[in-house]
């Protein structure tokens, strides 16, 4: 199972990027999936996350701010995030709770994406 992400990129405070996750490979079944950012110096964070019935739960930094969605279809996460400021500049990474045929349940981890937030 692989998990790429993409959609950073560089942004003026204020401004908008929305991010993907596309999980792909001998999928069964795609649960819960998870938005995480680490920026210089200081530890991972959680973001955002989102189980497969579309129950959504926010760190209270992102409230207001960032909208999590999938399309289980695809298996594809997304993170619109609006009002972009300063202090979101990290690299985010995803990961999504999985049971792949012929291994079992484990939690997939994409390589990561950077966002910069210039003020």
């Amino acid at each position: 199972v692989q998990l790429v992400e993409s959609g950073g990129g560089l942004v003026q405070a204020g401004g908008s990027l929305r991010l993907s996750c596309a999980a792909s490979g001998n999928i069964f079944r795609v649960n819960a999936m998870r938005w995480f950012r680490q920026a210089p110096g200081k530890q991972r964070e959680f973001v955002a996350a989102i189980t497969s019935g579309g129950r959504v739960n926010y760190a209270d930094s992102v409230k207001g701010r960032f909208t999590i969605s999938r399309d289980n279809a695809k298996n594809t996460m997304y993170l619109q995030m609006n009002s972009l400021k300063p202090e979101d500049t990290a690299v985010y990474s995803c990961t999504a709770h999985v049971l792949e045929e012929g291994v079992g349940v484990f939690d997939a981890w994409g390589q990561g994406t950077q966002v910069t937030v210039s003020s």
